[in-house]
């Protein structure tokens, strides 16, 4: 018999999917998917049917720590505080940063971004989404004037051709692949195309495969801009009327990119693919590009997302059901982070500094005494100022940067020589965890109660269902508590998470006279019993809009100050790290199916690791031999930022020249296994994004 069914939100990608906990007499907790929650519809991948294998207490941190001895809260609080205070009196605010993480919570993440940015008075405060998405903010931006991700689930199935570029979909979004193969299986005209230099699983649904070469997104897509001009598939009553900047960005893309043979070439794939492919966009009206980390995580990744972005603008494929530019988002909620504010360069509520006005608003808003006028330091940037000494003190929040940035032991040899390092983690041992100073135990997935946005901006509810282990604490709760130590106790008095989704919603509306995007007003006014019910929505919720917005730019009306969309000039840019005799091979980085981030969670389940049970290289048979090396052999990995010894896998799915090694690996699992100490720290100059592809 059930004794009690929680619905909630599963805590790993940004899909958002809907899950239910059921409390039984006989079984305990079970896992199931949600059939209401209109992101899955009762759909779970392996991650997130194996949910209830990671409910034990094992490894957890449960109690605050300072200097490796235990103590209680109000010691450890008020030593976070002190220590704080001294170095923002003795060296500025920016010498202190936060940084945090896709894994917070909405109201987690909006407390720690008001306390950085309006009461210490400084922006850093950055976050692991800048290794995901940072990219898709800034084509967004540049294009639509906004962060917006114009599109929803729903217009995969109204699709007549998918697009998926630089996205293993079935591994990385299982249920949206799930849900791609059953739109294909009901339509059978609709057409998949996979743009991957690897032949991955994604490509057992797809019409047809290019197999790029690895950085040649940006080309292919300029191509595809100059043959739609060439074949009279201008939409030129939508580019007049809704936007501007189409003659530089077909000069540039017709001089780089007009002859298609040339460019099937510098993409080393057959020009046949190649025309096929541009026929096949061209003449298809209703067209989705999705696209994630292949296409983000470069030193030119924004220019990759505005490459797609104008092929949908110069045909007019947006805003309308089943086409438009779609990014599939890494983090279940790194789209709440971007919503309130959480990366260097904004402020809140998607507000920019340069937006003096606004600036002025949200410090008013907040009652904030020290409102940040400048950007901040973006992720690498940040540790290389800790590496300095520049930064002093930094706070990491629910993430694990030890292991996810790249040149990762630089970053550890930043952080060993750190003043001050707090960190507020659910686990006891993490590679980051062992430079704290300060430790305190944070309440995980299913002991914490807030919201978080899906990769569609569908806003969904998690809800606890287990008891609090040991002493762990909310992050909101942990973060205001510092802040009222800090001086600021009347502007961190929040009782619980509704008083802060509400002063989000309030703000969001306060910012909005419809410059922007992001809006809940709507829900500004709810009380606990609304809240506790609250269904999934999209954003913007508003007034007018009390039942969300499914889609946006459906009007042609963008968020520029002329209201138009913007094509952007995709100049021709290679990779930071180039082929040479040292180093012959391309690297690329990346997930595997049943491992989640630096597999703290995930980790735990023994049936998740057991589909592939150690870090590995994969390379091309024909590589494998002509290095005179054999399969299952430990191999030395090295780059000119550090060096791996992993066993080799063979795989006709990589590119000769090119090895796939994963990103979950850390010092807990494997010795020694974390990818990222090979990676270039190279950052796209406009989103701050590194180069974890290449």
């Amino acid at each position: 018999m059930v004794e009690q069914t929680i619905r909630t939100t599963c805590p790993y990608c940004g899909v958002g999917c809907g899950v239910i906990i059921e409390n039984t007499a006989e079984q305990g907790l079970t896992v199931k998917g949600d059939p209401q929650h209109p992101a899955n519809f009762g759909r779970l991948c392996s991650k997130g049917a194996a949910l209830g294998e990671t409910f034990d207490l094992s490894g957890r941190l449960l109690q605050p720590s300072v200097d490796g001895k235990l103590t209680d809260w109000d010691t450890a609080l008020g030593h976070v505080a002190n220590r704080f205070s001294e170095i923002i009196q003795q060296h500025g605010p920016d010498a202190v940063a936060f940084y945090v993480s896709g894994q917070l919570l909405t109201e987690d993440y909006y407390v720690a971004n008001k306390l950085m940015k309006g009461f210490i008075g400084s922006a850093n405060i950055d976050t692991n989404s800048r290794l995901c998405m940072s990219s898709s903010v800034a084509g967004h931006k540049r294009a639509f004037g906004t962060d917006t991700v114009p599109c929803c689930y729903e217009d995969l199935e109204r699709a007549q051709l998918i697009v998926l570029t630089g996205s293993n979909t079935a591994w990385c979004h299982p249920v949206l692949y799930q849900r791609i193969a059953k739109a294909k299986q009901d339509n059978p005209d609709l057409k998949v195309v996979v743009i991957d230099p690897r032949r991955t699983e994604t490509c057992g649904i797809a019409d047809m495969h290019l197999a790029i070469g690895s950085g040649t997104d940006n080309l292919l897509f300029n191509g595809l801009l100059a043959y739609l001009d060439r074949h009279d598939e201008r939409n030129e009553a939508y580019i007049q009327q809704y936007t501007s900047g189409i003659d530089a960005a077909l000069s540039e893309a017709i001089q780089q990119a007009n002859d298609v043979k040339t460019v099937a070439e510098a993409c080393d794939i057959s020009l046949t693919e190649l025309e096929k492919f541009y026929r096949l966009f061209a003449r298809t009206e209703r067209v989705i590009t999705v696209y994630s980390q292949g296409v983000n995580q470069w030193s030119y990744g924004t220019d990759k997302v505005n490459a797609i972005i104008n092929c949908h603008l110069f045909t007019g494929r947006i805003g309308r059901p089943g086409m438009g530019p779609f990014s599939f988002t890494g983090q279940p909620n790194a789209m709440g982070g971007r919503e309130v504010g959480g990366l260097a360069n904004q402020v809140a509520a998607h507000v920019n500094f340069d937006e003096q006005d606004d600036v002025a608003k949200v410090a008013s808003f907040w009652q904030a005494p020290h409102m940040a006028q400048q950007a901040g330091l973006k992720a690498v940037d940040l540790f290389n100022a800790v590496a300095e000494g520049k930064v002093k003190a930094i706070w990491v929040m629910a993430t694990n940067p030890a292991v996810s940035l790249p040149d990762a032991d630089k970053v550890r040899s930043a952080l060993a020589q750190c003043d001050f390092v707090v960190v507020s983690d659910c686990m006891a041992s993490t590679d980051t965890m062992a430079f704290a100073h300060v430790k305190l135990p944070a309440q995980t997935w299913g002991e914490k109660e807030g919201t978080v946005t899906n990769t569609e901006r569908r806003i969904s509810r998690q809800r606890s269902f287990l008891p609090v282990a040991g002493n762990a604490k909310p992050d909101w709760w942990i973060i205001s508590e510092v802040a009222k130590r800090l001086g600021y106790a009347e502007q961190f008095q929040y009782p619980n998470t509704l008083s802060i989704f509400t002063e989000h919603a309030r703000l969001s509306g306060v910012l909005n006279q419809q410059k922007r995007d992001f809006d809940i007003s709507g829900l500004a006014e709810i009380n606990q019993t609304e809240f506790d019910n609250l269904a999934p929505i999209h954003w913007p919720v508003t007034a007018s809009a009390k039942q969300g917005t499914k889609r946006l730019f459906s009007d042609g009306q963008y968020f520029t100050p002329d209201k138009k969309a913007r094509f952007i000039p995709i100049a021709a840019i290679k990779p930071a790290y180039q082929l040479n005799t040292k180093y012959p091979f391309i690297l690329n980085s990346g997930r595997i199916r049943d491992q989640w981030h630096t597999m703290t969670r995930t980790g735990q389940s023994k049936r998740l690791s057991s589909h592939i049970v150690q870090p590995f290289v994969a390379m091309h048979p024909d590589d494998i031999q002509q290095q005179n090396i054999h399969i299952n052999q430990l191999v030395k990995i090295t780059s000119a930022y550090g060096e791996l010894v992993l066993p080799v896998l063979a795989s006709e799915q990589q590119r000769p020249g090119e090895v796939f090694i994963p990103m979950h690996w850390n010092n807990q699992f494997a010795s020694k296994s974390y990818v990222d100490c090979l990676i270039n720290p190279a950052v796209d100059p406009v989103s701050g994004q590194p180069e974890f592809k290449h």
